[in-house]
């Protein structure tokens, strides 16, 4: 069962510059928060705006619970909003902010709908406030609690923790995931920040000029990246070049375990994490350490061996030094990439692959 279906959905403002959104098709199931994550021009904001009503696609279509919304208007697709700076209405009091998606309610259910939705919300006392009133969180917390009062089929969320400090976003995040699960609301959230999309989704569309190149969980999209563009978005990894015979290679660090089965030229992906670093001192170490990033939990180092240079992540008490000649070990098999791939709709979707 699926609450929203996109098929082959494109958009072009500019001929002369291609498509914004380029034939992009996936599903949000019931409960399921959805994150669509890429750099900032990918397209990911027209592909809201679509959905939500606000621009007009060429081609493709939208089905919301089996049935195509594309000829129904933004303010009828019963689709929650939550935008980057939250739209509060200044002169209106929290509970008014409420309210004010409850325009259809009848009067004498208004006030309880959005008692219930303050209490919801973690807001049940700051009904009275002013938005100018409360914290950043405080008032992402309004802005959910407005777009869920309604009733909404889902709802989207546009990159809306980037105005919270560091310190705000994590906990924020943490109380929005748990809402929307509680209330076993449907999400698509619009996000650049790849912490922030592994972290809060269940499954996550992963967007470059315009396409989407993988979609899967987050866990499957960080250790098993299908293109180089996926394995380098999201975090540090090492790209190398490699002859594979079934599920080996032959690579610069030596013969490597691949995560299936291939043959021929490859290129491969190896988190920094994947690699251990080993002490050698008899003088005759392939790998010499020239930077160490010191980050509390861990240690970075980036070190060059047969004159390329790669990084690697150690434990913080396992300590090398620049100069200091080190062998490098694979912890995991390496990642088999694929270099083109078409716009896909789900993992185990046919690509392309040359």
């Amino acid at each position: 069962m699926q609450v929203m279906k996109l098929n082959e959905l494109s958009k072009t403002y500019d001929q002369a510059h291609g498509p914004v959104v380029d034939r992009a098709s996936f599903s949000v199931r019931p409960g399921e928060i959805f994150g669509l994550l890429g750099p900032s021009g990918c397209g990911k904001t027209t592909m809201l705006r679509v959905i939500a009503g606000f621009e007009t696609p060429d081609g493709g279509d939208i089905l919301l619970n089996g049935r195509s919304i594309l000829s129904v208007p933004a303010e009828r697709r019963e689709i929650g909003l939550v935008f980057q700076d939250y739209a509060l209405f200044p002169h209106l009091s929290v509970a008014d902010n409420i309210a004010f998606a409850l325009r259809r309610v009848p009067k004498r259910d208004k006030r309880e709908r959005v008692a219930e939705t303050l209490s919801l919300v973690g807001l049940g006392r700051f009904g009275e406030r002013m938005p100018h009133e409360l914290s950043g969180g405080q008032q992402q917390r309004v802005a959910l609690g407005r777009a869920i009062a309604a009733g909404p089929k889902i709802i989207l969320l546009d990159e809306p923790f980037s105005n919270l400090d560091a310190s705000l976003r994590e906990a924020t995040r943490s109380d929005v995931r748990a809402l929307l699960k509680k209330t076993g609301m449907s999400a698509i959230l619009v996000t650049h920040d790849q912490e922030e999309a592994l972290s809060i989704s269940d499954r996550v569309a992963v967007m470059n000029e315009g396409r989407i190149e993988q979609i899967g969980t987050p866990e499957t999209v960080y250790h098993r990246p299908r293109t180089p563009f996926v394995a380098q978005f999201l975090g540090r990894t090492n790209i190398l070049h490699g002859t594979a015979s079934g599920r080996e290679a032959e690579t610069p660090l030596g013969r490597l375990p691949l995560d299936r089965e291939a043959r021929g030229t490859v290129l491969l992906s190896l988190r920094p994490e994947h690699l251990e670093l080993l002490r050698e001192d008899n003088g005759n170490a392939p790998a010499t350490v020239l930077v160490r990033e010191f980050k509390g939990h861990d240690i970075t180092y980036r070190v060059r061996l047969g004159g390329v240079e790669y990084l690697a992540h150690t434990e913080y008490y396992r300590s090398f030094h620049p100069g200091q000649g080190v062998r490098v070990v694979p912890r995991a098999p390496a990642v088999v990439l694929q270099h083109r791939t078409w716009c896909t709709t789900e993992p185990e979707s046919r690509r392309a692959v040359e």
